[in-house]
């Protein structure tokens, strides 16, 4: 399988994006976030891609899981890779429940503790 290498200096979000409501709000946060704040980020990655790439350079790794399963730490670190910064939505406040629809104020509360680390 051939890697895309990405050469960042910057901030490299990983997000979970899994399928419960917690899985795809972190989705849905990191593309408000990067519409806000465009230049904060060098990258976006969702976890299930970052086989697919190589991140290398001086950069800041924030992970941004759904829930305390930690699906992208934990696939981050089995690529060697270890998060700087892991924000978790379920310890925000935000209550995982299985598919129920993302809410507008879930995304701001992302949103808010993504600009405090980035």
């Amino acid at each position: 399988m051939r890697q895309e290498v990405i050469r960042v200096a910057g901030h490299v979000l990983v997000t979970c994006s899994g399928v419960s409501n917690t899985g795809r709000l972190t989705a849905q946060a990191s593309a408000a976030f990067m519409q806000r704040r465009p230049s904060a980020l060098e990258a976006c990655i969702g976890a299930r891609d970052l086989e697919k790439k190589k991140i290398c350079g001086d950069c800041t790794v924030v992970v941004l899981d759904g829930c305390t399963d930690g699906c992208g730490r934990k696939k981050c670190e089995s690529l060697g890779i270890s998060p700087d910064v892991h924000i978790i939505a379920t310890e925000l406040g935000i209550r995982k429940n299985g598919m129920a629809e993302v809410r507008f104020d879930e995304i701001e509360t992302v949103v808010s503790a993504l600009k405090n680390v980035v």
